[in-house]
């Protein structure tokens, strides 16, 4: 089976170095899936889950903040803001900071930023999301 090469790095560090059969990741405007020898693509990242299928038919979830993932013949690199392996997402302030906006966003009055609480809801759902992707695979 074909592989290519995908480098995964944040601001703090890199997270993944390695070949994959599939890239999967959530773009601005969508799921998008490469394989090997994918046609050249630049995308933005939305806060989501990345996906990699690897040799041995296993997989491996990452959760990012945000970011641009770049496609050339034999590389993917994904540039994150924020970027951890699911297993290491912190269930407890994720499902806390889903509340936070949850409730900031039911609130109907004038000093609510309600962009910045959106944009909250949405980073502490694709935590939870990215963390049970990871748990559903340990089933």
């Amino acid at each position: 089976m074909s592989t290519i090469r995908v480098q995964i790095v944040s601001a703090e560090k890199d997270l993944f170095d390695g070949q994959a059969t599939l890239v999967v990741a959530t773009a601005v405007y969508g799921e998008i899936g490469i394989l090997p020898s994918h046609a050249p693509l630049l995308a933005e990242l939305k806060p989501g889950q990345v996906r990699l299928h690897l040799q041995d038919g296993s997989e491996t979830v990452f959760y990012i903040s945000g970011g641009f993932i770049e496609v050339q013949p034999n590389l993917i690199i994904i540039l994150a803001d924020t970027a951890l392996r699911a297993e290491n997402v912190d269930e407890a302030s994720a499902l806390a900071a889903k509340e936070r906006a949850e409730k900031l966003l039911s609130q109907h009055t004038e000093d609510v930023d309600y962009a910045r609480a959106r944009a909250e809801l949405a980073d502490a759902l694709a935590r939870i999301s990215a963390l049970q992707r990871y748990k559903d695979l340990l089933k």
